[in-house]
């Protein structure tokens, strides 16, 4: 299935160009635009948040927030999420739809106890999704630092609530892409000094690779 960001009936080739969505040649040799874009967007949540996720009651919480938060920021854990799944920078954008349509849905915050949760579900899910080729829940599960059998519960938390609506239509995609491209691109570089929730040492974990842990699946 083609990217979003070339399909000839819908397309800014600037806007996309300049958030690093349309690729030539087989492979980036850096981290696109979007990725850095996109930190800085949910960063920029989390601060906006900040107040109500205080005024919260603990039955507010969905499936998604853990115990605490993780140590790796999630400008890092973008980049990593992007150098081990191989998906296509347009499923960063898509990932982004994903997750604004879930917290609209269960009219929950983004918080530090459940972005990376909720970023790593849902560029698996781009991926399945709008990829010809990706990785199986085992593998991202390794990448992003949950148990397989958490991020299966994860992956059907967000499919029932977002009623197994995954498709995106190009107005969409290109909407989200002008509002990721007016973030500012230094981001906020937030780093939650909280107990690893990942249950590894975080410079392990971070430097840990997954790819002799899991096979790779292919879409059809």
């Amino acid at each position: 299935m083609g990217s979003l960001a070339t399909d000839p009936g819908f397309i800014d080739s600037d806007v996309y160009l300049r958030l690093g969505l349309i690729i030539e040649g087989k492979r980036l040799k850096k981290p696109p635009t979007v990725l850095s874009r996109l930190s800085s967007s949910l960063e920029r949540s989390l601060l906006l948040n900040h107040d109500n996720i205080l005024l919260q009651s603990p039955d507010s919480a969905t499936l998604f927030d853990g115990r605490s938060p993780p140590e790796i920021s999630i400008s890092h854990y973008l980049d990593r999420i992007f150098k081990y799944s191989c998906c296509s920078p347009s499923c960063f954008v898509i990932a982004h739809i994903y997750i604004d349509h879930f917290l609209h849905k269960t009219r929950a915050h983004l918080k530090p106890l459940n972005v990376h949760r909720l970023i790593i579900t849902s560029v698996m899910l781009a991926a399945k999704v709008f990829d010809d080729r990706y990785f199986n829940n085992a593998y991202y599960a390794r990448v992003g630092g949950v148990s397989t059998r958490e991020l299966n519960r994860l992956e059907m938390e967000l499919l029932f609530t977002l009623d197994f609506k995954l498709q995106v239509d190009p107005q969409t995609f290109h909407t989200h892409c002008c509002q990721l491209e007016k973030q500012n691109s230094d981001g906020f570089q937030i780093e939650w000094p909280i107990k690893d929730a990942c249950r590894a040492n975080k410079e392990t974990w971070q430097k840990r690779t997954p790819e002799s842990v899991c096979s790779q699946t292919t879409a059809r």
